[in-house]
């Protein structure tokens, strides 16, 4: 009934990869390749341009985000599904940047796979009520505060984010470490922040994926 849906399937655990291909077949899609790293996935997907790609996010020599990006420089028609464990902010925020279709949890039954396969075949998206969760209740409101930043401030909360110090940042901005420190006060109290200096380097290294996805 869908095997004119052609799929490649990536996973570095070979027996979730199993898995996942055994449930496909199930619902008697044509899974064309499944692989179990990154580039494998990228090679796969360039070469048999398959309807849809499923792609863990974490795979040795490239992770799923980059078979993506990859994908998307070259232009290429399939569509793509994240299929994976992770609920953390910075990866919901990578995935609504990049567009991706899909965004599947494992833990969640093969019935709502079959269902976001089919959203996404027809154009539409699909993402775990989990997903849409996290990104309404904590994604969208850590962004709002980031973007309400100066392009400046930014850039130093990025760099805290990299585990700079405020006279390393100084010296890559060429700026005082006075200066940099006004700004860090100025950015605590934006981000409504506890006022010890070191409330920013906590919240930048817990918040790292998010900030330097934005």
């Amino acid at each position: 009934m869908y095997g004119d849906i052609s799929i490649v399937a990536a996973d570095d655990h070979p027996m979730l990869l199993k898995g996942l291909v055994d449930e496909l077949h199930n619902y008697n899609y044509n899974v064309v390749a499944s692989v179990g790293n990154g580039a494998q996935a990228l090679d796969k997907i360039i070469e048999l341009q398959p309807t849809v790609a499923l792609l863990d996010i974490e795979m040795p020599l490239l992770s799923g985000f980059e078979v993506i990006q990859k994908c998307i420089e070259k232009a290429l028609k399939t569509k793509f599904i994240i299929l994976t464990s992770h609920k953390e902010k910075g990866f919901v925020l990578k995935a609504k940047k990049l567009n991706i279709q899909g965004y599947i949890l494992k833990d969640e039954p093969a019935v709502e796979l079959h269902k976001c396969i089919q959203e996404v075949v027809k154009g539409g998206t699909y993402f775990s009520s989990e997903f849409t969760k996290i990104l309404q209740d904590q994604v969208s409101p850590e962004v709002e505060k980031i973007k309400f930043l100066s392009p400046s401030e930014r850039t130093i909360v990025r760099l805290v984010a990299q585990g700079n110090s405020s006279k390393e940042i100084g010296e890559l901005l060429s700026i005082s470490s006075r200066t940099v420190e006004k700004h860090r006060s100025n950015i605590i109290s934006k981000l409504d922040l506890s006022p010890e200096m070191d409330a920013l380097t906590t919240w930048a290294i817990e918040h790292k994926e998010l900030i330097l996805s934005i």
